[in-house]
């Protein structure tokens, strides 16, 4: 069994889905596994990575408009306001979204669904650069 583990830094797009997953296509590469699992974690509470269909991005441009309405800013009764009115909405987008994802290794491809991809999900309203671990965990041909 063989740990591979990387940070990377992905600067995000104000509250859009920025795809990464060539990049994290190139990290499983690197780390030469053939099968087992790869983990994807976000070490931020105003953004979150989210599996999503990557062909179409009316897809993504639709869930971007569905969260804003879901958790609009400027909300009267937020009192976590320090960083502004996006400050409070950012984490709360989070907790209803996810900060890690676990996906299958096969033949040292990942299982992904014919239309998934792998998404930084900025939730504030400026750009940042965002900090994520990827381990990997299983076999390869050595």
């Amino acid at each position: 069994m063989k740990i591979f583990k990387k940070a990377i830094f992905v600067k995000s797009k104000p509250y859009l889905l920025n795809e990464i997953t060539d990049l994290v296509k190139s990290i499983l590469n690197q780390s030469q596994i053939k099968d087992g699992l790869l983990n994807i974690f976000c070490q931020h509470t105003s953004c979150s990575l989210v599996m999503m269909e990557n062909a179409d991005p009316s897809a993504s441009r639709d869930l971007e408009a569905f969260i804003k309405r879901l958790v609009p800013e400027n909300d009267p009764d937020f009192t976590h306001i320090y960083e502004g009115p996006d400050d409070m909405p950012s984490h709360i987008k989070m907790a209803l979204t996810r900060s890690a994802e676990t996906i299958p290794i096969h033949n040292g491809l990942l299982a992904l669904g014919t239309w998934q991809g792998i998404f930084l999900w900025e939730h504030r309203a400026i750009s940042h650069q965002r900090k994520i671990m990827i381990s990997v965990l299983g076999t390869s041909d050595e």
